[in-house]
């Protein structure tokens, strides 16, 4: 299976062969159709088409005068259960991080309210302690 990966990742790698790909997903079309959105040689397709089609995620067919070009999405099948594992692993890591970050957050709240007051509330008390002893005096 790692060899399948590297080729498509491969194959993956370059943007023309990523909107060849996404044209192709919409159904078959000729090498011509597919060369026209871009502004490289009939050469530089053909290469380009080669290399997709090692890969497995094309084919080629011969209808008379007529090459279509078809996407194969079995090793695309297989590039996104590869990503799927490493997903998993991410979210329960992600989800284990969310966890920790609650548990800080419920402590810092627990904290911030054991925390005697903070002077300006102090200086009030204690304003209000002034004038009950000055009344107490009058």
């Amino acid at each position: 299976m790692s060899d399948h990966l590297d080729s498509t990742f491969s194959a993956l790698a370059d943007p023309t062969r990523r909107a060849i790909l996404a044209r192709l997903a919409l159904g078959e079309t000729s090498v011509k159709e597919l060369s026209e959105p871009f502004a490289i040689s009939a050469p530089s397709i053909t290469k380009h088409l080669k290399v997709l089609e090692r890969a497995g995620l094309i084919s080629r067919g011969r209808e008379a005068q007529w090459r279509p070009c078809r996407l194969e999405a079995a090793p695309l099948r297989e590039v996104a259960e590869w990503v799927e594992r490493y997903r998993r692993n991410w979210e329960y890591s992600l989800n284990k991080l969310d966890q920790y970050l609650a548990e800080l957050e419920a402590r810092m709240e627990t904290k911030s309210e054991a925390k005697p007051q903070t002077k300006s509330k102090t200086r009030n008390d204690k304003k209000e302690m002034k004038k009950d002893a000055h009344k107490k005096q009058q």
